[in-house]
């Protein structure tokens, strides 16, 4: 096995490219042993790595992920905003037929699997641009949790083998995550369906089928139909706090005599179960979550993303934004409000290339230089006091 020393290497200039290569054409022969055991071909392992490189920059993305290390005010200002409500509401109506089918053979409700969508790939427009066997096979090799994304390579080869995707279109995240809903491949070989009856479960190139793969997981993830994944709630005065947890479920009832209420003023469900979780503490806003919730938590780990598909589920039916404000002085950003940021810091001669909203190193490079200059704690956070410095012209 390569050694890991191999990722801080590959990280600094003084890496030997050369010996990464020779390196990585060891770990791919490996590998082809490894797949043939799998009942993958020579002939397809081959067509996949033929003339393949490691793409040695996969590595630096393995201990970020934007779920953990994104204060949630800003996460969920980037992921559920107006121009997302806008066009997921475009996408329920071009799509209702899929999306009812959809809801008819595995209940979940047609705003959600949107939500999914939306949250995943903005509706398709952001599906990754990186060659999965490219980023798996070096995952494979080099850095940790190698065994993991050998199984995801396998079942890459898998996919190909069977041949429901285009080889040329098989792009996606540096971790492997494809296609308009962005499952693993792992994932698409237990969940992905047919769902629009041409013969083969497409992810990338057939919307229907990726909405109808997202409900078919959310369903064997353990969807009640006609259940709501929760609802926000005030929490009474000196609440102990050590009540709330996703998995810690009380009685609707059970929330209402320790006086727990809905924000909207409704009363709570007559029966039933729910979690409580205040991803900002009791000071910011808190929510009801039930075993809805929990299914959408396991497409990906993470109670803040969860909340994103959630929140944006509601928002396509219809509602509004949360009641209680995130306790912050500095709002995160819709991603309109990013470009704006961008732009300005454009004008004032920092080079943040073409104002997208994506907040890559160049932009906070140079929100931390600006940061400085105007007298703000220097983090290169894209955040409400930032933009609204920049216009005000300091």
């Amino acid at each position: 096995m390569i050694a890991r020393f191999v990722l801080a290497a590959a990280l600094s200039a003084a890496v030997s490219l050369p010996a990464v290569a020779q390196d990585f054409r060891a770990c791919l022969s490996g590998l082809k042993s490894e797949a043939a055991s799998k009942g993958i071909s020579a002939a397809t392992f081959d067509a996949a790595t033929r003339g393949l490189q490691p793409d040695m920059k996969v590595l630096e993305f393995l201990d970020f992920q934007p779920e953990f290390k994104t204060p949630i005010w800003d996460y969920l200002a980037a992921l559920v905003d107006d121009q997302r409500v806008v066009d997921g509401r475009a996408m329920l109506k071009q799509y209702a037929a899929p999306l009812a089918s959809a809801q008819s053979k595995y209940g979940v409700d047609p705003a959600t699997v949107v939500a999914v969508w939306g949250v995943e790939s903005d509706y398709g427009r952001a599906i990754g641009k990186r060659p999965l066997v490219q980023s798996l096979a070096t995952l494979s090799c080099y850095g940790r949790r190698q065994q993991f994304f050998r199984g995801e390579l396998i079942a890459t080869l898998t996919i190909l083998q069977r041949g429901d995707v285009n080889p040329d279109h098989l792009v996606g995240s540096w971790a492997g995550a494809f296609g308009h809903t962005q499952f693993m491949p792992s994932t698409y070989l237990r969940n992905a369906v047919d769902h629009d009856g041409d013969g083969r479960a497409d992810l990338v190139d057939s919307i229907p089928d990726a909405l109808g793969s997202t409900a078919n997981y959310l369903k064997k993830a353990g969807w009640v139909p006609g259940q709501i994944w929760g609802f926000e709630v005030d929490l009474p005065q000196g609440f102990n706090a050590s009540l709330a947890g996703r998995t810690k479920k009380r009685e609707f009832s059970q929330w209402a005599a320790s006086g727990v209420k809905r924000v909207d003023g409704k009363p709570m469900p007559s029966s039933g179960q729910a979690g409580l979780i205040i991803p900002a503490g009791v000071n910011g806003p808190a929510f009801l979550v039930t075993k809805n919730f929990d299914a959408i938590y396991a497409y990906n780990a993470a109670e803040s993303y969860a909340l994103a598909i959630a929140h944006l589920s509601d928002r396509l039916r219809g509602g509004g934004p949360f009641v209680t404000p995130w306790p912050t002085d500095d709002r995160g950003l819709s991603r309109a409000e990013r470009k704006e940021l961008q732009a300005l810091l454009n004008r004032r001669g920092y080079d943040v290339g073409e104002p997208d909203g994506a907040i890559g190193t160049k932009t906070r490079q140079a929100i931390a230089e600006y940061q400085v200059k105007i007298g703000l704690p220097r983090d290169g956070r894209a955040s409400g006091k930032v933009l609204d410095a920049l216009k005000a012209g300091k």
